[in-house]
């Protein structure tokens, strides 16, 4: 199931990933969202499973997206010995507000361990993640998700099989 069907739904996603996303009503809030963020999505994890396959893919999508996500390091110093830098972005474009996803999935493609990028091993699923356990045996996107659901119907089979 596609949990992005509205825009509305994307903002929700982008909240929930903590990164900022424009007030109701403001000028980005209208620009159409979930169309760009599908293709991203999509642009992501086919470059995502070209490179667990060892293959090369076609970053010029993606690159085009960087390009126009609209964002410079800023240096902030607010008292003695305390210096950050942070990102300030635009919001008023669609590459703008999804920037920090693309930016996250550049440098996981960059730099992670790839033997520990993972796809979901729940058939229906499409996730993939980054196994960053101990034991590095981890095997579904989420344990209160696929894992609970490959436990129930476990489950569910030894009962019918009558044992316990």
């Amino acid at each position: 199931m596609d949990y992005f069907q509205h825009d509305e739904d994307v903002i929700r996603w982008l909240k929930l990933a903590g990164l900022s996303v424009p007030k109701a009503g403001a000028g980005a809030a209208r620009i159409p969202l979930l169309i760009s963020a599908r293709k991203l999505r999509e642009n992501i994890r086919s470059l995502v499973e070209k490179r667990k396959a060892g293959q090369r893919g076609d970053p010029s999508f993606f690159n085009r997206f960087l390009s126009n996500a609209h964002s410079h390091s800023r240096l902030v110093w607010n008292k003695p010995g305390s210096l950050k830098i942070e990102k300030v972005r635009q919001k008023n474009t669609v590459e703008a507000l999804l920037g920090p996803v693309a930016e996250s999935a550049a440098d996981l493609l960059a730099t992670a361990d790839f033997r520990l990028v993972k796809r979901c091993k729940d058939e229906t699923c499409v996730l993939w993640f980054s196994d960053n356990t101990k034991s590095h045996h981890r095997r579904w996107c989420s344990m209160e998700l696929c894992g609970n659901r490959h436990k129930v119907a476990a489950y569910r089979r030894r009962m019918r099989s009558g044992r316990r």
